[in-house]
């Protein structure tokens, strides 16, 4: 199902994102953990790409397989960096058809070998190129964005950044998911930023609960400079094993959530590290099995 037909139906939408395992091992692992998240129903996930592509045939396999041997709505993440026009046109050409209709559509980073270099009007400069190859050649696909509260990296000028923004919005974007963050006032900052400049897709909050201090400093390095409120640090310092720096991330999460859900946001989609434990939890402290019981929930207060 396309994912603005999910948005418009469903509000807010849970989603999860998942990582293609490198080992059988943890193929196995992951599909675990999927059994244990599908009862809850989420509205979509989505499954990542590395960097230059580097788990490009990873991520093919997976996608094709939770299409194949589950009823999840599924979007694969699609980088274009490193790649020609004729190269993600047949990418794009076998999951459409094993029936993937949804697309993350990024520019990427530069994987860590020199990458091949690619005449401009053979590849992709920006991932607003991406958006509106997609556009033209697979019109009936859905396509998500990335945006970012806390700022893009490579951007640190606002208004440029939204410029940027705009224009894969204006390319054919149907939803932007944000990048992960630890201050909904960054959130909704953001989601101001963007109704100043025109932009009226539904933006998705990206959520990831902080389980081990080693998966702060690796949020860190996912996000590029993510910022930790002193008041998360602050819990955190006073959390004597990573079983409790665990439960301070999951009850941060779920308070991220709630706020969110306060203020009408259209969808949460939890990183989850290919793990059940901290999302399964944070439904549970939520009160919901799934989002259609939350749905119904709203529906009649």
């Amino acid at each position: 199902m396309h994912i603005s037909d999910i948005l418009k139906r469903t509000h807010p939408a849970f989603s999860f994102e998942f990582f293609p395992p490198k080992t059988e091992a943890a193929s196995k692992e992951l599909f675990h953990t999927i059994q244990q998240l599908v009862p809850l129903r989420p509205a979509y996930v989505s499954v990542t790409y590395g960097a230059g592509g580097s788990t490009r045939e990873l991520t093919h396999d997976l996608v094709v397989r939770l299409q194949r041997e589950t009823n999840l709505t599924i979007v694969s993440h699609l980088t274009c960096v490193g790649s020609t026009q004729e190269e993600i046109y047949q990418i794009l050409k076998k999951y459409e058809a094993s029936g993937i209709e949804n697309i993350m559509a990024l520019r990427g980073d530069p994987p860590k070998s020199p990458i091949r270099p690619i005449p401009a009007h053979q590849g992709f400069r920006y991932a607003a190129d991406l958006v509106a190859f997609i556009k033209k050649h697979f019109p009936h696909m859905g396509i998500g964005i990335a945006g970012f509260p806390e700022g893009h990296p490579e951007t640190p000028n606002r208004l440029v950044e939204i410029e940027h923004l705009k224009r894969k919005v204006d390319a054919g974007a149907d939803y932007i998911c944000t990048q992960l963050f630890f201050d909904n006032r960054d959130f909704y900052d953001f989601c101001e930023r963007c109704e100043i400049a025109g932009i009226t897709i539904p933006i998705i909050a990206g959520i990831m609960p902080i389980t081990s201090r080693k998966s702060m400093i690796r949020m860190s390095e996912l996000a590029l400079g993510a910022r930790f409120p002193a008041k998360l640090l602050r819990a955190i310092s006073r959390a004597e094993t990573d079983e409790y720096v665990e439960k301070v991330g999951i009850h941060w999460a779920t308070e991220q959530i709630l706020d969110l859900l306060d203020h009408n946001v259209n969808g949460i989609h939890l990183y989850t590290l290919n793990k059940s434990k901290a999302t399964l939890q944070i439904y549970d402290a939520l009160g919901i099995q799934h989002f259609d019981a939350l749905n119904h929930h709203r529906r009649t207060l």
